[in-house]
């Protein structure tokens, strides 16, 4: 029987802490499932999802404990069974970047109970004046009984008040 690990992982971003990462779950028999991992502020960060036999998790996890000698501090929980899920829908937003953005967003998720399962964001310069763009694209799941078309116009309300472009659409291929 095998048990499914969600792991958080940071350290000094450097050649090879994927390598070490992904050599360790393997010496403990553990299958690597999901992850997304990224370089932020000289940091590398990430989350990932692994099965492991259950009569090995408590060798992996003392072998995890151990790579922060090597730099690399690791975090680990059981996961239960991953409920049924409906068709998601993929948010975009794009704005001059100003304070609260994620705040406001993140509120009118909340009071929707959209589940948010995954949020990317970042900023760059407008391709004509400069100006500091923010951008966010989120994978969205809605609760039973909540329509696209309700949070898209709750969405479109927000994006008057924040003069950010929102996209709402179903994501494809998730």
């Amino acid at each position: 029987m095998n048990q499914s690990l969600v792991m958080t992982v940071i350290g000094d971003d450097r050649p090879g802490l994927v390598e070490l990462l992904a050599r360790t779950v393997a010496e403990h028999d553990g299958n690597w499932l999901e992850s997304r991992m990224s370089h932020l502020g000289g940091k590398f960060a990430g989350i990932l999802q692994v099965s492991v036999p259950t009569s090995r998790v408590g060798a992996l996890l003392d072998t995890l404990t151990q790579l922060e000698g090597q730099g690399l501090k690791v975090t680990s929980e059981s996961s239960a069974a991953t409920p049924e899920k409906v068709q998601p829908l993929r948010l975009e937003l794009v704005g001059a970047d100003h304070i609260g953005i994620v705040r406001d967003i993140a509120a009118l998720l909340t009071r929707a109970q959209v589940n948010v399962e995954e949020f990317t964001t970042d900023c760059v310069p407008a391709p004509m004046s400069g100006q500091m763009l923010f951008r966010a694209t989120a994978l969205l799941r809605l609760p039973a009984g909540r329509s696209q078309d309700d949070l898209a116009h709750d969405l479109e309300d927000l994006a008057h008040d924040l003069l950010v472009d929102i996209n709402l659409d179903v994501a494809d291929g998730e």
